[in-house]
């Protein structure tokens, strides 16, 4: 079965996507940018085509909607079974006006990232209208929430898959804690909310505490500007570093303002933390409230009382947490199931 993989390709998510599909389908890529150099363990140069465009996450990709009659002549010249977009109000939208308007072959299948499903068919009338016609136009959709998959089915999806973008392989079971540890690695963006994490870790009373803060975005600079005594600024750290932090925090938090399933989330459960996030519905997904974790309302402090009451049970938390994801959420087994689920569509 022959599919081409449509989306970012200086994404790691993407890499991830392809290195879990290469053994199981003749996959090709296609970018809209450039290619993570972990690609070429994946896919040899001749299966891959890089559109050079730099897309924005704030929109208006009219660069993206040039490179369509070149994406529909690699297409007609690979001649797949399945284009398989990744986030649909950009990739997708792309591969559905070249397999649907231009007539190239490939039957389209569309896994939603997050924000091209909860945000962005907001944000206007024809975002909306376009994202409602890729989801129809797939055979299969996925989804890496319960939550999402319901907004996806009430725009018009026919199937949708259901799985979390999990773990590559489990970590080794974390070494003992730091109770005083916290650790936070999403995008310093206003989705994700970094300062609401800064404010809460700030007036928490808590002894021995110590905030380490990973990745980029374009509010570090007046973040870091406020001077958190407490708080240390690691940048973009890699998978070997990024996996250290993970197994000395105690506690996890995440407290973005819309997500769905975070594989970050993920990730921290796997390696023992407590997550501590923000009060939606893909996080209650993962979190029941004072028993696996916590969660917080809009505005709500960081009571100390409420981690007092978990510290007793952390490490038995750690493991059950860790148990979740090594049942539920390892990446190759759901995508055995998906591309099982396109053999049988074919």
């Amino acid at each position: 079965m022959r599919l081409v993989l449509f989306g970012d390709g200086e994404s790691p998510h993407l890499l991830k996507w392809a290195r879990a599909l290469a053994p199981r389908v003749e996959l090709w890529a296609v970018s809209s940018r450039g290619f993570l150099p972990g690609f070429d363990a994946v896919l040899p140069p001749e299966r891959r085509l890089a559109l050079a465009t730099r897309p924005d996450a704030a929109g208006g990709n009219f660069g993206l909607l040039r490179k369509l009659p070149e994406l529909a002549r690699a297409l007609r010249r690979i001649r797949p079974d399945w284009v398989h977009a990744h986030y649909l109000t950009s990739h997708g939208t792309l591969a559905w006006l070249a397999t649907r308007g231009l007539g190239a072959p490939g039957r389209l299948v569309g896994s939603a990232w997050g924000s091209d499903i909860l945000l962005s068919p907001r944000r206007s009338r024809l975002i909306h209208a376009l994202t409602r016609r890729v989801l129809a136009a797939c055979a299969l959709s996925t989804s890496d929430s319960l939550h999402m998959a319901e907004a996806m089915r009430a725009m018009g999806a026919a199937e949708v898959m259901t799985f979390p973008f999990g773990l590559e392989a489990l970590p080794p079971p974390p070494p003992a804690k730091d109770a005083g540890r916290f650790f936070a690695n999403r995008g310093l963006e206003p989705i994700y909310a970094p300062e609401r994490v800064l404010d809460t870790f700030t007036r928490l009373a808590w002894p021995g505490k110590q905030m380490h803060v990973a990745n980029d975005g374009s509010l570090r600079a007046s973040l870091q500007a406020q001077g958190r005594a407490e708080v240390q600024w690691l940048g973009r750290l890699d998978a070997e570093r990024q996996a250290t932090e993970y197994a000395q925090a105690r506690w996890y938090l995440s407290l973005p303002t819309s997500d769905s399933v975070a594989v970050s989330v993920l990730e921290a459960m796997a390696h023992g933390c407590i997550p501590i996030l923000s009060d939606l519905p893909a996080n209650r997904e993962l979190v029941r409230d004072g028993v696996n974790g916590l969660i917080l309302r809009d505005g709500e402090p960081l009571d100390p009382a409420r981690l007092a009451a978990l510290l007793p049970r952390a490490d038995a938390i750690a493991r059950a947490n860790r148990s979740w994801v090594a049942q539920h959420a390892l990446f190759a087994p759901c995508v055995e199931g998906f591309v099982r689920r396109l053999h049988e569509l074919v």
